[in-house]
């Protein structure tokens, strides 16, 4: 933290210009040795906070690039600190030689997430808000972006700050008991009024746990397991749906050995589509892996689309109704018959008894009809639930996992309220409640975890 950090913010190649951002106590100095003001007489020190200078870096008297100088004051800044962001032009060239001479005057180049890092250990946000960051930058739908908005200004922090508040309440009438466990007749915490309360807050932690499902599925990508015997037409519809030759495509039987994976989003909803090896009867060992990765990614998805040949429907249902159906309890299942085009008269196979849930479309992959119709049913099959920017969805497995262990301490909590438990166990149990919520945001995170989690950032956030 004394040490001033550099990075070029913006990825290499990306346009016309590049930034970069200086940040730490002797930020200002350092940038003030390399930069000289078209304006003479208006060094960095007497430049107002929120201000851009025009100005050149020169490396002696050769001019490196003309550029643009912005200021921010600590602590009202990104970081907390001192910072400079410098934007120049685009050139790789240029970006390096203003970073070397960055460094030749005292910088060091800054680690993975290091400024969102400082930011959190600044106070300017907590760990939930610094992992939003990372959500945003990564963002490449409706969704993702609303949910990580959210969590970045602090929806979510605020909704744990209320639990811990009401759980410190809680803790704190019931450790008074404790320190006058010898006057039996004292009781400062209503118990009636700790139940009511233990349920609101297992209410809410449990609606939070819940949700991730959904905020999963919307920050990942909604699985969909694309399955079926040997050349029924899996690659062929991968391709089309991603637009681009992901898969290879043969007459050959057995081509697809492994899981190929790509996201692509439709209408604002990310799908991950999963395409797999097809189902037969097999003795080689390969393609043998290839298919139990199938039934792997099958129970895995939230939708299956099993592909069948039209011209050979009967069959392909007969054969694989008993491997995949079981399967596909309480998924979204659409049958997919492809190659409709070369069935004349498919009013049999759609006699074909199935469960209520299943729906079913004849494309032709290869001809690309009735695409737009699949992806229709693919939507709706997605089933999203609406919401705002400022609805709390839960997209982190970390936070998750803290969710989790926070509900099953509260549920103890219950359980020794409702059985009249001593209050030292109820209150152990309440501590532990709220060590996990305070986990979430950073309170008591170590130096490991923090570490894991900023490791993941790009450089120059």
């Amino acid at each position: 933290m004394n040490e001033t950090i550099c990075a070029v913010s913006t990825a290499p190649g990306a346009g016309g210009i590049a930034v970069i951002r200086i940040s730490g106590p002797d930020a200002i100095s350092i940038c003030n040795n390399i930069f000289t003001p078209h304006t003479v007489g208006k060094d960095l020190f007497s430049q107002k906070a929120y201000t851009l200078r025009y100005g050149s870096i020169r490396h002696g008297k050769e001019l490196v690039d003309d550029v643009l100088v912005a200021l921010f004051r600590a602590p009202h800044s990104f970081t907390g600190e001192d910072t400079v962001e410098i934007t120049c032009h685009g050139s790789v060239y240029i970006q390096q030689q203003i970073m070397q001479l960055l460094i030749n005057s005292g910088c060091r180049s800054a680690h993975p997430g290091e400024y969102t890092q400082r930011a959190f250990l600044n106070g300017k946000m907590d760990l939930s808000q610094a992992e939003a960051v990372a959500d945003l930058i990564a963002s490449t739908s409706a969704g993702q972006h609303k949910l990580a908005l959210n969590q970045m200004r602090g929806g979510f922090s605020r909704e744990l700050k209320e639990l811990r508040e009401q759980l410190l309440h809680i803790t704190s009438l019931m450790e008074l008991e404790l320190d006058f466990s010898d006057h039996e007749e004292l009781e400062f915490a209503d118990r009636s009024e700790l139940k009511a309360l233990a349920s609101h807050i297992e209410t809410v932690i449990s609606r939070l746990a819940n949700s991730f499902s959904v905020g999963n599925a919307i920050k990942n990508g909604i699985p969909v397991a694309i399955i079926g015997e040997t050349n029924a037409g899996k690659s062929t519809l991968l391709n089309v749906l991603l637009n681009e030759e992901k898969a290879i495509v043969s007459d050959i039987h057995g081509t697809t050995r492994d899981v190929i994976e790509d996201t692509v989003n439709i209408q604002g909803i990310t799908f991950r589509f999963i395409d797999t090896a097809g189902i037969r009867e097999t003795h080689d060992t390969i393609e043998s892996l290839g298919i139990e990765r199938t039934f792997q990614k099958l129970d895995q998805a939230n939708i299956v689309l099993w592909m069948i040949d039209a011209t050979q429907a009967v069959t392909q249902i007969a054969q694989l109704s008993d491997k995949v159906l079981p399967r596909c309890e309480g998924k979204q299942l659409i049958i997919v018959y492809n190659k409709a085009d070369l069935v004349p008269t498919p009013t049999s196979i759609e006699l074909i008894d199935f469960p209520d849930n299943v729906r079913s479309i004849f494309i032709s992959a290869k001809q690309k009809e009735h695409i737009n119709k699949l992806i229709e049913m693919l939507v709706e099959a997605a089933n999203l639930p609406s919401f705002s920017q400022n609805d709390i969805i839960v997209t982190n497995i970390r936070h998750y996992e803290a969710l989790t262990r926070a509900l099953e301490a509260i549920r103890r909590v219950q359980a020794g309220l409702a059985s009249d438990l001593s209050g030292d166990f109820i209150s152990q149990d309440l501590r532990e409640c709220i060590f996990h919520l305070s986990d979430i945001v950073g309170e008591v995170t170590t130096d490991q975890v923090l570490g894991n989690i900023f490791a993941r950032f790009c450089i120059g956030k």
